[in-house]
């Protein structure tokens, strides 16, 4: 597996213990990003902001996290898209600006934020970063200027950004939280309970964040919707941008936590379904059912349940190795592979094998993971994915690669097969992604696996034609 991850945020809004509250979030949201990390609290009339490069727990030291005082914070984890990593890139993002100080967290892409930059810039915008989080916040101030408050600030400015967001901004006084009308990046919101028995409202990108720091949740941030956090209360504004839903089937297969719940679809579930579904779709004469750390593992006990066929811990994971596609280059990648997983010989040596992974994106990783199996004994190996093969980019803050670097877009299932050396390859059935999540209809967007994109505007053309995006 080498796709990109997504960003995730946190924000929390009347807690006297903000900024602890963050940082315990950031760290359940972890795998969500590993480049950079920070935190922003408000400092009475003021925001005061810690980021840096590097993982939660290595960059917030006591010392970071004792300067950072208040009742309202947000945090960001990052994971860059195609640009540089760069400290500047870092969120939280604070904008001093005529009515004060403004900052924000964000997680997905604007598919129209390289249009927006260069009218801003036309207009004498300055910008310091190559993320489209701070085309947002610029806009955001902008419209505050002649708005009556930070929310119909944001208001306003989710009519003109395109594409798949979860934002939360945070003024001195408030946290304003809003999803995008197609629901393409998920926002939860729980409630913490105070030792004086007043409330402190939570916003997370998933719910892990919230049992992390011992959240109720109340409910899932709705498509197109903005709540409003304010001394231990909250209310909804409706955005007016209705739109089809189209939640990211992706968020399921991969980018989750298995511990989260996404829109009342647990994450667990979901992929156990897809392992089931694979027995079905693809049955095979084997003597083992094996998983891929981390994601590949449910599936394959799905797999195990619904074939007879017993599972075994196949590999054992190296837990101080992050996830593959954080080494910039191939060869890296493919070296990090070698120290992350190793397969353990007595449970695969002499014995048909099948593999359970949850996608193919270049082919190397899983090409070299089907190596280690051959080299540790195995008699077969038989590939299965829990998803269907990529065939286009994504344009909403997943960075999964050009047609051009994408092996199911140049090759056969069959020629994927020998390319990486499996005994049999079998992709998860594209009509079948309904039934992974236990609903029926398309309320889902699987547009990397079919092209059918849920919202095709100019920004998309624009980023067909210049093969280029900005960054989350």
């Amino acid at each position: 597996m080498a796709i990109h991850e997504e960003c995730g945020v946190y924000g929390i809004c009347g807690s006297d213990k903000a900024a602890r509250a963050c940082y315990y979030g950031l760290f359940a949201l972890q795998h969500r990003g590993q480049e950079s990390c920070g935190i922003a609290v408000n400092d009475d009339a003021s925001i005061n902001c810690v980021k840096g490069m590097g993982l939660v727990s290595e960059f917030f030291t006591e010392e970071r996290l004792e300067g950072l005082c208040g009742d309202i914070a947000i945090g960001h984890v990052r994971y860059s898209t195609t640009g540089s990593s760069d400290p500047s890139n870092a969120q939280p993002l604070v904008t001093q600006y005529v009515k004060g100080t403004l900052s924000i967290v964000h997680n997905g892409n604007l598919t129209n934020a390289i249009t927006l930059k260069r009218k801003l810039e036309e207009q004498g915008a300055i910008f310091h970063t190559t993320v489209d989080s701070e085309v947002i916040a610029y806009m955001i101030a902008k419209e505050r200027t002649s708005a009556p408050s930070v929310e119909e600030a944001v208001r306003r400015v989710m009519g003109a950004i395109e594409g798949g967001y979860a934002i939360i901004c945070m003024s001195p006084r408030k946290l304003i939280a809003a999803r995008d009308p197609y629901g393409l990046k998920p926002l939860v919101m729980g409630r913490i309970k105070n030792e004086d028995g007043t409330d402190a409202i939570v916003f997370a990108s998933e719910t892990c964040a919230l049992d992390a720091t011992g959240a109720e949740l109340i409910r899932d941030v709705e498509p197109g919707e903005i709540i409003i956090a304010e001394g231990g209360r909250y209310k909804s504004m409706a955005s007016g941008i209705k739109k089809p839903c189209s939640r990211c089937i992706f968020e399921y297969i991969y980018f989750a936590r298995p511990d989260s719940v996404i829109d009342g679809v647990s994450v667990f579930d979901s992929r156990r379904r897809a392992g089931a579904l694979l027995a079905r779709q693809y049955p095979v004469e084997a003597d083992c059912v094996i998983g891929v750390p981390e994601s590949g593992i449910d599936a394959a006990l799905g797999y195990s349940l619904e074939s007879g066929i017993p599972y075994e811990k196949g590999f054992v994971k190296n837990s101080y190795v992050g996830r593959t596609f954080i080494k910039p280059s191939q060869e890296e990648r493919a070296r990090s592979v070698m120290i992350k997983l190793n397969p353990i010989t007595s449970a695969v040596k002499g014995k048909r094998v099948v593999m359970i992974d949850d996608s193919i994106v270049r082919g190397t990783t899983i090409a070299n993971i089907v190596g280690l199996l051959r080299n540790s004994g195995a008699k077969e190996v038989h590939v299965r994915i829990s998803s269907p093969p990529f065939i286009r980019p994504c344009f909403y803050g997943t960075d999964v690669p050009s047609c051009d670097r994408l092996i199911a877009c140049k090759h056969t299932v069959e020629e994927i097969r020998d390319i990486i050396g499996a005994d049999s390859l079998g992709y998860l059935k594209v009509e079948s992604l309904g039934d992974m999540i236990g609903e029926e209809g398309h309320r889902y967007c699987d547009a990397c696996f079919t092209g059918n994109y849920p919202n095709i505007d100019s920004g998309i053309d624009l980023l067909m034609e210049d093969g280029a995006k900005l960054e989350k």
